[in-house]
């Protein structure tokens, strides 16, 4: 059945079927700029996640006995497909969730990009031999094939901050190991993920591989994420659900990519208009509603003065507004986020942080915050706040800025600002994260590269390589000759 929408509702798609739900309900999605409507989303009952899962299962089995090769071809399709949506999707992206139309545009070739290096990296996924003799001479007349098999069925759940993007780096690797899909995007980002799904469908997917299921997680959460035909769950968002999640999971493997409080250390001898520069860019690009994005600054009190001067500047220059407007700050995905955001600086402010931009706010849009002389008993030190607010916290000695770094629940990435490399890869080794950044802004990718978090911050790696081989499993076949 053709995919529709009907007065800006969208249908989800359901073993080759676009449909509307038979709850009647639906969920309006509102544009964080304007409180506009964006359009509306099928509220699935149980019995459509059901199906959705148990119809994903029965595709599996025929999906899993195709050659890579022949996988490879629908995520090619996939990918041309999202090029040739590339605007009516990058549109969706920017009004639905609040980006600036050319990130939003990015996003969309990225994710394109992702897909047909994922197909080219399933192709190089091979088995192994393993002679017994190598262990002891009893064991010379056994030999081990070692091939990597799919899981079955994958939960992937994605955030509203790459709607696009983070969705496909949870499916395009699924469905390359021969794993079907049981996609399920973050309410807010929903109708991005649809049209995502879209071009899949366009592309030639086959009924049931990629289900997609649509409604608020504490309506159908728990029943999808405890289905016994579910294998693993692939979920980004916040540490607390995915916290949650995995209490839940029990015995099915899971991936978390949870959330971040990156710090950035600069120490004397940094090129401060480098680390100026990359400080602003990851700490506020997309207004700081990146779990990747910089969080704090840990900077030695010698050169303080100097990089504060410079972080002034550059922030001053940032575009506030509108993403339509393709600012660099836009409005925060929802008036809750924005009151936390709030929370924070007054806190900071109340016990004597100095604050060095205005304190502003409109809305969902809240101006950049640079707040000096943060200290430990403040709450921005050890909150993620995800939105544009960034504390300065000087340090004596690199020993503090690393106690206090590692004092965090999180363990994503952290940034290191020196001209003494050698320096750097020995703090990196201290620092309790899952990347270490010398001499550049924190943030995901390239997309080959590993990608994990530590602590609160995570289970499991990613990176295009790392997630294929995380929807698999191994198998051992001995050969016992005589």
């Amino acid at each position: 059945m053709k995919a529709e929408m009907i007065a800006n509702t969208y249908q989800f798609l359901l073993n080759g079927e676009w449909r509307e739900s038979l709850s009647g309900k639906t969920i309006e999605n509102q544009s964080p700029s304007d409180n506009t409507p964006v359009g509306s989303v099928q509220a699935m009952t149980e019995n459509e996640v059901n199906l959705a899962v148990t119809g994903a299962k029965a595709a599996q089995k025929d999906w899993a006995n195709l050659s890579f090769s022949e996988r490879a071809e629908l995520l090619y399709a996939w990918a041309d497909q999202l090029l040739e949506m590339k605007e009516e999707i990058a549109e969706t992206i920017m009004k639905e969730v609040g980006k600036g139309y050319s990130s939003a545009e990015k996003e969309v070739v990225r994710t394109a990009d992702f897909i047909k290096y994922t197909a080219e990296e399933g192709k190089r996924i091979h088995g192994e031999l393993i002679n017994g003799g190598s262990f002891n001479a009893g064991s010379a007349n056994k030999l081990a094939m070692v091939q990597r098999e799919p899981l079955g069925v994958i939960l992937a759940i994605s955030p509203f901050n790459y709607p696009v993007n983070l969705s496909a780096a949870k499916i395009a690797p699924a469905l390359i190991a021969g794993n079907a899909v049981v996609f399920k995007p973050a309410t807010q980002g929903a109708i991005s993920g649809t049209l995502m799904v879209r071009a899949l469908d366009k592309a030639g997917l086959p009924s049931g591989l990629v289900n997609l299921v649509t409604g608020k997680g504490s309506e159908i959460g728990d029943y999808l994420t405890t289905h016994p035909s579910i294998d693993l769950i692939n979920f980004t968002g916040g540490s607390e659900t995915g916290e949650y999640i995995s209490k839940k999971a029990s015995m099915i493997p899971v991936i978390l990519e949870l959330g971040g409080k990156d710090p950035a250390i600069v120490l004397n001898d940094a090129d401060l208009e480098k680390a100026a520069g990359d400080i602003v860019g990851g700490g506020f690009s997309y207004s700081g509603q990146r779990c990747t994005a910089i969080k704090r600054v840990l900077v030695l009190d010698e050169v303080a003065d100097a990089l504060v001067d410079k972080l002034k500047d550059k922030i001053k220059a940032l575009e506030v507004g509108m993403p339509e407007d393709n600012a660099t700050v836009t409005p925060l995905i929802n008036e809750k986020a924005a009151d936390f955001v709030q929370q924070l600086v007054d806190d900071a402010v109340g016990k004597g942080a100095t604050p060095l931009t205005d304190i502003r706010r409109e809305g969902n849009l809240v101006y950049p915050v640079l707040l000096d002389n943060v200290t430990v008993d403040m709450t921005v030190a050890w909150e993620e706040p995800f939105g544009p607010v960034l504390p300065i916290i000087r340090v004596q000695n690199i020993e503090e800025a690393v106690i206090i770094a590692n004092e965090s629940e999180y363990g994503l990435q952290a940034s290191v600002f020196t001209k003494n490399v050698e320096q750097a890869i020995r703090i990196g080794s201290e620092l309790e994260v899952g990347s270490v950044q010398i001499n550049g802004k924190t943030e995901r990718g390239p997309d080959h590269f590993p990608f994990l978090g530590v602590k609160n911050s995570g289970l499991g790696a990613q990176g295009i390589r790392k997630s294929i081989e995380s929807v698999t499993r191994e198998k051992v076949t001995v050969l016992n000759m005589s």
